[in-house]
């Protein structure tokens, strides 16, 4: 069977892998001269299954408006803009910040993100790629007691989905994170969880796409989707600037730009660009820079090892499809890092952004299109694209392949906004 996927950053790649490995014919399109210059070129480098956590959580409304009235460093930044997209996910975020949502949410995030997870250990295992990755969990970092009391909730959820965690004091988030003995008095707890992972996803990505390369994927890089061609129940071709494919099954895997692609075709899709930033930077100084990778709670910040360097990323910026670089939110990633590591040379940094499609519960969606029984989608992964990758792109191939899926998919498809 031929088998067009649409996107060639970590999650279409990963798709295509997949895919490959049935035995379809498969082609792949996209407008970049590579795989993985977009969203998944510098992202935080977390594999972090045990971190999956919607945004809308109970209270956020509340968080919200201090981080806007008093912080300068705020995780959330909203410009200013006439933007019906951004008025309308941000009321479908807020209706989700509710107790019973959130568990829905998070419980879903959480099976699939741990999928994903076995998944890439499995492809690692079975074709040797490395991509700057390690193995040594993750740990979130409270600077508050507050933030320690409020870890309970996670704690329970992360129980009852079998992941595996741990409440740190400080003197344990030392032992595992030495480089944060300085910033010992900014510390009041830590919840690690080990089955959390690092790698550089754009390496992963271009590595895996040799590997894909290798199994008979073709690639078409420079090519525009201009429109997705359809009937009443099928797709029949897509419409690029250099010309016309066509196949037996689509996957959509455009990330933010998906929505405007199923408009046409009468489909709603839930998904927002939600703007991210980040630093690499190489290590100076050994004893103050990350053995694995950290989060700081307070800024939402990710700190990371990444081989020889250094990846700081986070923040979260409602500002439609822009990719300006903000000099405030370079200022907030540089004081996160300073604060607690310090061991990278900020001066020559890379600054980066990217766009997260991100839904209004956390969840991607992940599974066939509600009217055309041909075309499956695969996108909506917010910061969790790499996380996922490796989980959504085998469920999109066993679905194709009329194979069951290893895990319950039925509530990752768009059928659930309907």
């Amino acid at each position: 069977m031929k088998v067009i996927v649409m996107g060639a950053g970590v999650i279409g790649v990963t798709t295509a892998w997949y895919l490959a490995q049935e035995g379809h014919e498969v082609e792949v399109i996209d407008r970049q001269p590579g795989v993985g210059l977009e969203t998944s070129f510098a992202n935080a480098g977390q594999v972090s299954p045990g971190y999956s956590t919607p945004w809308a959580v109970p209270g956020l409304p509340l968080k919200v408006a201090k981080w806007m009235m008093f912080s300068r460093h705020s995780p959330l930044v909203i410009r200013p803009r006439i933007d019906q997209a951004m008025f309308t996910f941000m009321g479908e975020l807020l209706a989700n910040c509710t107790h019973k949502a959130y568990d829905i949410n998070k419980g879903r995030m959480l099976r699939i993100a741990e999928y994903a997870r076995d998944k890439l250990d499995s492809l690692r295992d079975e074709t040797g790629i490395t991509y700057d990755g390690d193995q040594k969990g993750l740990i979130q970092l409270f600077r508050t007691d507050a933030q320690v009391e409020h870890a309970a909730d996670d704690m329970r959820l992360l129980a009852e989905s079998g992941v595996e965690h741990q409440l740190l004091n400080v003197d344990e988030i030392i032992q595992y994170e030495p480089g944060l003995a300085h910033a010992r008095h900014r510390l009041r707890g830590g919840l690690r969880l080990p089955g959390d992972q690092t790698g550089d996803a754009h390496i992963f990505t271009r590595r895996l796409a040799e590997l894909a390369a290798e199994k008979g994927v073709k690639f078409h890089f420079r090519t525009q989707v201009e429109a997705i061609e359809a009937t009443n129940d099928s797709i029949i071709g897509i419409r690029t600037n250099t010309g016309r494919f066509t196949a037996d099954r689509y996957v959509l895997a455009l990330g933010s730009y998906s929505p405007r692609f199923l408009k046409p075709l009468e489909l709603k899709m839930p998904i927002y660009p939600v703007k991210g930033y980040s630093l690499t930077l190489p290590i100076t100084d050994e004893k103050r820079a990350p053995t694995s990778t950290v989060n700081d709670e307070t800024y939402k910040i990710a700190i990371t090892r990444l081989g020889d360097r250094i990846r700081i990323g986070g923040t979260a910026e409602l500002n439609g499809f822009s990719l300006r670089l903000s000099k405030d939110r370079r200022k907030t990633l540089e004081l996160s890092f300073k604060e607690m590591y310090g061991g990278g040379d900020l001066s020559s940094a890379t600054y980066w952004t990217g766009l997260r499609p991100c839904t209004p519960d956390g969840t991607p969606i992940v599974g066939p299109s509600p009217r055309y029984k041909n075309m499956w989608l695969n996108t909506g992964h917010g910061t969790l694209g790499w996380t996922m990758a490796a989980g959504s792109g085998k469920i999109i191939a066993d679905q194709i392949s009329d194979r069951q899926t290893e895990i319950p998919s039925l509530d990752l498809s768009l059928d659930r906004y309907l």
